[in-house]
């Protein structure tokens, strides 16, 4: 697995740190990670320190540890506001590079996958609150820390920021990676985690799962066969939490998986790295 820690400076970042007015060299903060639209980084601070990320709040561990996103269509400055115990106030300013996305066609689908029922839009809202929920959940431990691997093995058969034209209409971006394999493979947790969200039957995503990974990051897991965790269930990193299937509206047996950071969606691949094996 690479290891998705790596070094901001290694993408060619520029930094500027501001303090009383004054520039001066940065003493306060380190950050590092992918700074490019879908990218993540890990930060530290002195311990009691504020950060912001563009005027947002920041939570901030104990120990000054933190996690920070960047979405799909995210501005390309980062500016890092920090304030630390003694009252300093400094602001670090990162280049995001910029991506270029897939367009997908996919012709040919049952009229209902396109275009819901009333119906459907009445669940489709009732589910969207309990997503919600579970994506909200705020816990302290941060388990991203210790890094993440691929839920299951298989093609790779969707990419992130890639927009999908359904029957002729456009679609929202697919903000997540989708991993081809058999109805049944064991799917793990890519992370440790609690489960926030167990549901076996929602209208878009079928069997789907969502873990809390502290800080606001989480993962979710889609279209599953099988769930055998439920919401409350402390998991580990590799531990089997269902399998592989094609529920919910999807064309074929898959995956979707995806990372979000609070309401910013990630992009597993840059966090993760390449699939073992090809």
């Amino acid at each position: 697995m690479r290891d998705w820690v790596r070094l901001a400076a290694a993408v060619a970042v520029a930094a500027v740190l501001l303090v009383a007015g004054r520039s001066t060299h940065a003493l306060h903060l380190s950050l590092d990670g992918i700074f490019k639209q879908g990218g993540m980084a890990i930060g530290k601070v002195d311990p009691g320190s504020r950060v912001r990320l563009g005027g947002r709040e920041v939570p901030v561990a104990r120990d000054g540890a933190f996690v920070i996103g960047f979405g799909r269509d995210a501005p390309l400055e980062a500016i890092v506001e920090i304030e630390t115990p003694n009252g300093r106030s400094e602001t670090h300013r990162y280049v995001i590079e910029k991506r270029n996305y897939r367009i997908q066609r996919i012709e040919g689908l049952p009229p209902k996958m396109v275009t819901p029922s009333a119906q459907a839009l009445k669940r489709i809202r009732v589910e969207g609150k309990l997503i919600n929920k579970a994506r909200g959940a705020f816990t302290q431990v941060p388990h991203y820390a210790a890094g993440f691997v691929w839920p299951v093995k298989g093609r790779i058969s969707g990419v992130y920021g890639s927009q999908r034209i359904l029957n002729g209409k456009p679609r929202r971006p697919h903000l997540g990676v989708d991993i081809a394999a058999p109805v049944g493979t064991p799917v793990v947790a890519s992370a440790a985690g609690t489960v926030t969200l167990a549901n076996r039957d929602l209208y878009f995503t079928g069997g789907t799962i969502i873990i809390d990974h502290g800080h606001g990051l989480s993962t979710v897991y889609s279209h599953l066969s099988v769930v055998s965790v439920e919401i409350g269930q402390t998991v580990a990193r590799g531990e089997p939490i269902g399998k592989l299937g094609s529920t919910g509206r999807s064309t074929g047996p898959h995956l979707d998986w995806r990372i979000n950071w609070f309401q910013e969606r990630l992009d597993p691949m840059l966090i993760v790295g390449e699939m073992p094996n090809g």
